[in-house]
Formats: structure tokens, sequence, C-alpha cells
């Protein structure tokens, strides 16, 4: 697959061509010529659903060979760029405001230029994140340090027993800092499936948020500090 010019077929809800696609890692061993569904989420790593998803989102288009959808070297292109976006948690309306730019694109200097700029605007993004999340880290211990001071009572484990075997994952990831679209992605669950999933969890602890039920769980001994 060569990285100049690359052309898509229009993707649904009438959006733009995309002559230029900008230059994004592919798969190691990807199978040659059209790929399969199955294939094309063996290589990527993601689920049917992911696909199915980002075709209605207008990420992703697939041809039909009678039923089945099948992905050529433009699609499979057009998905690394996605798949690379997502991997930095850049959200989908975000993608495809992306995807936008990249169809008025007049050459692929400017293609690479558009997803470039994009990265970085993302690169600033999450180093702000990561400020806010040191803090946030920072007020748990210190809640921690507080309770551990006035030897809390620790033997009311009834909100382990409550939680599900995916609610545990959840809050094994939320105690990491991770934010909602990453732990969408770790559980291939939808960003809306999690931020219910979540505010169970918060109820459960009996917190107004998640720093707060993170902060129990931690006093409980369900999840590591």
């Amino acid at each position: 697959m060569t990285n100049g010019s690359k052309k898509a077929e229009g993707r649904a809800g009438g959006r733009k061509t995309i002559r230029f696609l900008p230059v994004a890692p592919l798969p190691e061993n990807l199978p040659d010529g059209r790929l399969a569904i199955a294939d094309m989420a063996n290589a990527f790593g993601v689920t049917h659903r992911t696909l199915h998803f980002y075709e209605e989102k207008g990420l992703l288009t697939a041809a039909r060979v009678g039923p089945m959808r099948v992905y050529g070297a433009t699609e499979i292109q057009q998905m690394a760029v996605v798949n690379t976006c997502r991997e930095t948690g850049m959200p989908v309306a975000v993608i495809q405001e992306l995807l936008e730019q990249l169809a008025a694109a007049a050459s692929q200097d400017e293609a690479d230029g558009i997803f470039h700029a994009a990265m970085n605007a993302r690169k600033r993004e999450l180093a702000a994140q990561q400020s806010t999340i040191r803090r946030q880290m920072q007020q748990i211990n210190e809640l921690l340090d507080f309770a551990a001071a006035h030897e809390p009572e620790t033997n009311d484990n009834i909100p382990q027993a409550q939680l599900s075997p995916v609610e545990l994952r959840c809050l094994a990831l939320m105690s990491e800092g991770y934010p909602t679209s990453r732990i969408a992605r770790a559980l291939e669950v939808e960003p809306g499936e999690v931020q219910v999933m979540e505010k169970n969890i918060i109820a459960k602890f009996d917190s107004n948020n998640r720093f707060q039920a993170v902060a129990k769980a931690v006093m409980l001994g369900i999840v590591g500090h």
C-alpha cells in the first residue's frame, strides 16, 4: 500500500470523499488484498461491533460482497487513521471533524499537516488531563492518610459483594485514573455503557463522585492503593 494519494468512497450521511489520507501505522502481518470483517477486526484488535459502530458514525465504510462486508486498501488505511486516533482517546465527534477536514484537503501535504495538528492538539489535552489526574490522586492520598490517622472501621465489605465482575474491572481501571473512553476500550463496550456503570459503582459506595468511590474501595481493600 503506498503512502501517496488514496481515494476513498463517500461515507454515510453524505460526507465528502477523502482524496488524501495521512500516513498511520498499519498492523503487522496484514493479509494481502481485501479483508473480510473478521480479518479486519483481528488485524486491528477490535470487535465486529466496533467496526459496525464506526460505520454508523461515518468513520469507516465497507463494500459488500453479497451480505458480507469487505474492506479494501483505502478502507484499511482509513481504519488505521481512526484506530490511531481512538488509541489516543480522541472522542468520536473529534474524529468526525478531523475526517471532514481531511476531505477538504487539496494535497497529501495538507492532509498530513491536518493530521499532525490534530495529534498535537490531543497531546496538549492529555498533558492537561495528566496534571488533573495527579491532583486528584493527591486528593485521594490525603483522604486515605486522614482516614488511616482516624482508624476507620473497614470491616463493612458489602459493596464488593454487590459489584459484578465487570464492575470490579471497571473500578480497578477507575482507580488507575483511566478516563471513561479508555475504560470503554479496555472492556470492549461503548462509552455510554461505562458512564452508566460508573454511576452504579458510585451509588453502591454511597459516594458523590468517582474519586470518593475509589477512595472507599481502596480503604475496603477492594482495589489496591
